[in-house]
């Protein structure tokens, strides 16, 4: 038997465990704090609890993968957890001007510049933390507007963009020097620029391809996922073929087969190598994919294009058996069966890569498996001590509120690296269980653990929705709805 070991509260970690939707949060969001507030229908207090940490409440009360719902204590006294991540949006959504409650930068500055390559959550995340201690940013992007893959990969009927332009503006307004459609191609000139930290925040900019028979000859209606996203979001692209098929299980897949039923998709399949419960999808992306009629069709493994004089005719796919041995290792077994399926374009969603060709080999940055560079986990720093690696660009494609923590780890690192002190003395977890714990008084009307189920989000009716790819599907909480919801947090 595994002896217990004793508590350890001189450890302050220790107190953010003790919270367990709090210690799930990357960014260790106060969440019964800001849940407690909005049951007050103090919401603009309970957006600056949010905002403090995690930076974009309005943006992740509409997006976030939801780390701290599966910790929620409510999942242990019924089936579903507290809506944490759609309370978020009834901050966001009915919050008053908090203009005047965000951080003075200082005019005269500290003397440092700061180069962030990418206009994503770990950038901005960067810029907004460092930008009230006088330091000198400047952002870099590709693209022509910030928000990194939340602007090009979240389609508008998922996050509308004046969401995301007010919670991006809040930061850039805060003096970051922005350089909007300029590709940063190689590290060393941004080094020679004479910058004192560089934080590379460029994300996983790089879809995965499918290379089988037939590829290359249909290339004109086969198309990357995050690269056609990308294009439908910039309006390079405003229709699609009434026969789609997607390829792939994630939460990029579903995007992608939701977006093309918007622009005149009538026969939109998802088709995905392995079973359902497998699929990387979030359960509530999947539910939303199904809702409007989109079939999911699993354990069929892509075979080959079918063309005919370079148009795409369809697809065939291999039926397969998925089979465990006794150790758990999955194999696709073949059953003999080929299926063919009619298409007029193909989305490819089968993963995101990192690419870093803009960064040469000689500059003390060393690069390890999957070409990715040497980052260490706790600062965020890479072997060139000036160079600081977070979000997607750090370990691989994760989610924006893993960005955000990033950025928050990476902002201290750097603070400390230019201010001539060790990355490594880092500050303990800021933590205040006061404000986690309810009053006497709120507990005698409050502590009564009674079944009560989970709200349901409405929705836009899906003939409406599906007519025009900016409207919002999920119209999120009223106030009613938000306090009854709030009302089952047990804490």
């Amino acid at each position: 038997m595994n002896e217990v070991k004793p508590t350890d509260i001189r450890d302050p970690e220790y107190f953010h465990k003790v919270v367990d939707c709090q210690y799930a949060c990357p960014a260790h969001t106060p969440v019964p704090e800001y849940i407690r507030l909005i049951a007050q229908e103090r919401y603009d207090d309970a957006y600056m609890v949010n905002w403090e940490s995690n930076v974009f409440p309005g943006i992740l009360g509409r997006t976030c993968d939801r780390p701290c719902e599966p910790a929620c204590r409510r999942g242990r006294v019924e089936k579903e957890p507290v809506a944490i991540c759609r309370l978020k949006r009834v901050a966001a959504d009915n919050k008053d001007s908090i203009v005047d409650r965000l951080p003075k930068v200082p005019t005269r500055k500290n003397g440092k510049k700061i180069a962030l390559i990418g206009g994503g959550p770990a950038s901005l995340t960067v810029a907004r933390d460092l930008a009230p201690l006088g330091y000198q940013l400047d952002l870099y992007d590709d693209q022509p507007a910030g928000g990194g893959f939340m602007r090009s990969q979240i389609p508008s009927f998922r996050l509308p963009p004046t969401v995301l332009d007010e919670e991006v503006d809040y930061i850039l307004d805060m003096g970051i020097h922005t350089h909007f459609a300029t590709y940063v191609d190689s590290l060393k000139d941004v080094l020679d620029a004479g910058y004192d930290a560089v934080f590379v925040g460029t994300g996983a900019p790089r879809g995965s391809d499918l290379d089988i028979p037939g590829r290359q000859e249909c290339d004109k209606h086969i198309h990357v996922g995050i690269e056609w996203l990308g294009s439908v979001a910039f309006d390079h692209i405003d229709k699609t073929g009434k026969r789609v098929i997607v390829l792939g299980g994630g939460n990029t897949a579903m995007d992608c087969c939701r977006t093309a039923r918007r622009l005149g998709g009538e026969d939109v399949k998802v088709v995905v190598r392995s079973e359902f419960a497998k699929m990387k999808a979030s359960p509530w992306e999947i539910e939303d994919a199904q809702a409007e009629d989109i079939p999911i069709i699993n354990n069929h493994v892509p075979k080959a294009f079918v063309h005919e004089d370079g148009k795409l005719l369809g697809m065939t796919f291999d039926q397969v058996e998925v089979v465990y041995d006794a150790s758990g290792k999955r194999s696709l077994i073949p059953t003999g069966d080929e299926v063919f399926f009619e298409a007029d374009e193909v989305l490819i969603a089968i993963g995101q890569d990192n690419a870093f060709p803009w960064i040469e080999r000689n500059l003390g940055i060393e690069f390890g498996k999957w070409d990715m560079p040497r980052v260490d986990e706790r600062t965020f720093q890479s072997t060139n001590p000036k160079v600081f690696f977070g979000g997607d660009a750090a370990f691989g494609p994760e989610n924006i509120i893993t960005a955000v923590a990033h950025g928050h780890q990476a902002a201290v690192s750097i603070d400390l690296f230019l201010s001539g002190k060790s990355v490594d003395q880092r500050p303990a977890p800021g933590v205040n269980l006061i404000s986690q714990k309810m009053g006497v008084h709120e507990w005698s009307y409050d502590n009564l653990v009674t079944i009560d189920l989970r709200q349901k989000v409405p929705h836009v009716d899906k003939v409406v929705a599906l007519k025009d790819r900016k409207v919002e599907v999920e119209l999120g909480f009223d106030i009613e709805t938000a306090y009854r919801e709030a009302e089952r947090c047990l804490n």
